[in-house]
């Protein structure tokens, strides 16, 4: 970072002038909030105002009065393809091609060996190699392991550029992360997805740092397989249940390595063969998880009348803005910003790695850490995380986040470092 460029004042004034213009400020009392400086959407979004009468019905009314009644008359059986539908536009995606449910890692799993099968069944046996991507979340990392032994294929690793020079005829499978979980870094996801395709083989997304972030176009720039979770931008709540994306013309050969009844064409008949059932249906497997499904459904109230487009403008808005204040505020040398300046390269975070020349802490002879600093910071009342060993994350969701609270944060974290 650079040495300081404006005064607090200046900077204090331009937010509040920022903030008196911004299309999307009254949004803001769609959700619960405080005093504090909430930068942490990119792991827990905030608790929209709906969701806790909602939730109350669905336990006090839905649950129990109607009890099993519920599932026709309340509509619990047609939610996960219902609220899937909600979250389409968001992804850019039409209608029937979204679905509901499980966890995130469940469904790159889903989505990895179904993508695999969808490969050798267009012609590709000797196809056995699997590609992820290697700055992956460890999780998609440990999932694509397990799926490459499960389908017999080798597991290859690339970072997102050296992907198109890594594939070859031997590729099945592709995993790619749309979002550097710990860098912020926004991937080409139309120019990767086309190279994939060029090669012959499918291409899973995972979608979890920038779905409800920033446009996606998974159907303008014809993804075959995406995945993401719902408690960060979309705002579901902790453990909310994640969304499987399979275009709808690859839907009839979808074959999920987890056929359950909730995805059988006759889930009552209770036979012992199992049939798929049509449509993204098929990527059920169990009992839809309804209490945190319909909380989700509420809190996807918040989109209504918003576009991604004006959410995306302001995501650039205001990480630019966070990082003209840190220049402007935090003492030359003390930090590095991990996240691209270019805006066609940057999701909606920004990541600091914190120098090792950091000044000593208040303990006895210990250096100042990022991880301290990240606690002094939420004692304070700025909330980000920290990612080992010496990564701040700012994360940045426009439907809550002003200008104001960005100088704030660049503030504090200047007068803990100086």
């Amino acid at each position: 970072m650079s040495e300081t460029t404006a005064p607090a004042g200046d900077l204090a004034a331009r937010a509040g002038k920022l903030d008196a213009e911004d299309e999307l400020a009254a949004l803001r009392d769609r959700f619960v909030l405080d005093d504090v400086t909430y930068l942490d959407g990119n792991s827990l979004g905030a608790l929209p105002a709906a969701v806790p009468d909602r939730v109350a019905d669905v336990v006090r009314r839905q649950w129990g009065r109607l009890r099993i009644r519920s599932w026709d008359e309340s509509g619990w059986w047609t939610a996960p393809e219902r609220i899937g539908d909600r979250i389409a536009p968001l992804v850019g995606a039409a209608p029937g091609q979204i679905v509901v449910g499980d966890s995130t890692s469940v469904n790159v799993f889903k989505a990895l060996v179904a993508a695999v099968r969808l490969a050798r069944e267009a012609g590709g046996g000797d196809r056995d190699e699997i590609l992820v991507d290697a700055t992956t979340f460890p999780t998609d990392g440990y999932i694509a392991r397990s799926a490459a032994r499960l389908t017999g294929c080798a597991l290859r690793q690339a970072d997102p550029a050296e992907v198109p020079g890594a594939l070859g005829e031997r590729t099945a499978a592709v995993l790619l992360n749309h979002v550097d979980y710990r860098t912020g870094r926004l991937h080409d996801l139309p120019a990767l997805t086309a190279a994939v395709h060029a090669a012959g083989a499918p291409v899973v997304w995972d979608l979890c740092h920038s779905a409800g972030a920033l446009p996606v176009g998974l159907d303008a720039h014809g993804v075959d397989l995406a995945v993401g979770c719902t408690y960060k931008y979309l705002n579901g709540g902790p453990g909310s249940p994640a969304f499987l994306y399979v275009r709808r013309d690859l839907q009839d050969r979808f074959d999920s390595p987890l056929p359950g009844w909730n995805s059988h064409a006759e889930p009552f008949g209770m036979r012992p063969d199992y049939a798929p059932a049509p449509g993204a249906v098929r990527g059920r497997v169990g009992t839809p998880d309804i209490l945190s499904m319909l909380a989700l459904e509420a809190a996807l109230e918040v989109w209504d009348g918003v576009s991604v487009e004006a959410v995306r403008a302001k995501s650039l808005a205001l990480t630019d803005f966070f990082l003209e204040c840190v220049a402007a505020y935090v003492p030359a040398g003390r930090v590095e910003s991990l996240t691209p300046a270019a805006h066609s390269e940057r999701g909606s975070q920004v990541a600091l790695r914190c120098s090792p020349g950091l000044p000593p802490s208040a303990g006895p002879g210990g250096a100042l850490t990022a991880e301290e600093v990240m606690r002094r910071l939420t004692e304070r009342g700025v909330v980000g995380d920290f990612r080992h060993p010496d990564v701040l994350r700012f994360g940045f969701t426009p439907l809550y986040v002003g200008f104001a609270d960005v100088e704030r944060a660049a503030r504090v974290l200047a007068e803990i470092l100086a």
